[in-house]
């Protein structure tokens, strides 16, 4: 009540300028407008999505405009809403949400997709619908990455980018729900639709690719063949239920043929989670031409995809997958119930805990491969 309607001023990690660090600043982050909703972040998981758009830009990211607060991963409490805000109320749990749902475009409707419309190619360039932000910093207007910013000690956010869960949720674990565990998760039982009994591979044990894993061993995959060029990622993906680990550095061939030999043939399901167009193509030619599916996870902007025509000719299926595949608002808070009841794994995922000062450190230890995630705690 006491900061209801009233500009809150927090620390945020602001990002000035591409390619260099972040910087903790004072900001002042306004009160929410229509169908916006104002949240106390409590804990945000460092993606590497947000390192890519700050160090990537140029290369395999399109420009961002800055100066920029980052972070996506979020979780906290709702301090105050806008006018028209009717699913959630102050001091309501809340995940923020990379992809909107409003529940009434077309795509909302559609079985087919999880692109949600609205607001989209506002959030795309950072800001929110009326086409500004609400974080401003040294008389700046400061842009809120995907329309959201949990880099931040409190942040406006769209309605339809929140969700509402169980009041019970740990907050500093949830949180990775917001982005890497669920898309990895869902690329796996959403968009690829791994069978019980297949053989799978995953390119990449960051947390999305571990995610996939944990995904293949809840659809029945009874061959799950991680790839990594870290050897120190096998042990942690054995515990997402990876049987086998192949680095691409013990091998003197590519990839993708020390896998069709491997697996007589090609893999049933190959999921990329590096966002590189190169593992892409590997992870391709990786699956089998009798109808072997492989889905790309890993994000990039500019990249372009060559592939070999017959290998689409021969029956294999070639998808991509953004969140999941999971309708955002309706299917977050059923994900958090299946964590708080034992069916998905979360406290696994989180290797370092750091306040917000040490963001940057988080950025090091991700790059490193010394993290998995890094829960940034405000």
């Amino acid at each position: 009540m006491e900061t209801e309607g009233k500009v809150i001023k927090c620390k945020a990690a602001v990002a000035w300028e591409a390619g260099k660090a972040l910087s903790i600043e004072e900001v002042e982050v306004a009160p929410p407008k229509a169908h916006e909703v104002r949240i106390k972040i409590v804990a945000s998981g460092v993606c590497h999505t947000d390192w890519t758009f700050l160090y990537e830009v140029g290369k395999t990211m399109n420009p961002q405009p800055f100066p920029l607060v980052l972070g996506h991963e979020g979780a906290g409490v709702v301090e105050s809403v806008g006018p028209g805000v009717t699913k959630m109320s102050k001091g309501d749990k809340v995940i923020t949400l990379v992809v909107p749902q409003c529940g009434k475009c077309e795509r909302c409707v559609s079985p087919k997709t999880n692109l949600c419309t609205k607001n989209w190619e506002q959030t795309q360039q950072c800001v929110l619908a009326d086409g500004t932000s609400r974080i401003t910093c040294k008389n700046q207007q400061v842009h809120q990455f995907i329309g959201i910013s949990t880099f931040s000690e409190y942040t406006v956010v769209p309605e339809d980018n929140v969700t509402k869960i169980h009041p019970d949720a740990p907050l500093d674990k949830v949180c990775l729900l917001g982005c890497g565990v669920s898309t990895g998760y869902g690329a796996a039982v959403n968009t690829a639709n791994v069978e019980s009994g297949s053989t799978c591979a995953v390119f990449g044990l960051g947390a999305v690719g571990l995610a996939a894993v944990m995904g293949c061993k809840a659809a029945g995959a009874t061959r799950i063949i991680a790839v990594d060029i870290n050897p120190d990622k096998f042990e942690i993906a054995k515990t997402f239920g990876a049987t086998e680990f192949v680095n691409p550095k013990d091998h003197n061939k590519p990839i993708q043929e020390v896998l069709r030999e491997l697996t007589n043939g090609g893999v049933d399901f190959a999921i990329e989670c590096v966002g590189n167009v190169g593992v892409m193509r590997s992870a391709m030619e990786a699956c089998s031409p009798a109808g072997g599916v492989c889905v790309m996870v890993g994000w990039t902007q500019t990249g372009e995809l060559t592939l070999v025509s017959e290998d689409i000719l021969l029956g294999k299926t070639l998808k991509g997958s953004y969140f999941g595949g999971w309708k955002s608002v309706e299917a977050v808070p059923k994900l958090v119930q299946d964590y708080m009841s034992g069916k998905l794994l979360l406290d696994e995922f989180v290797t370092h805990n750091l306040p917000l000062d040490q963001v940057n450190h988080a950025f090091d230890l991700m790059i490193t491969g010394k993290s998995i995630r890094t829960v940034i705690h405000m």
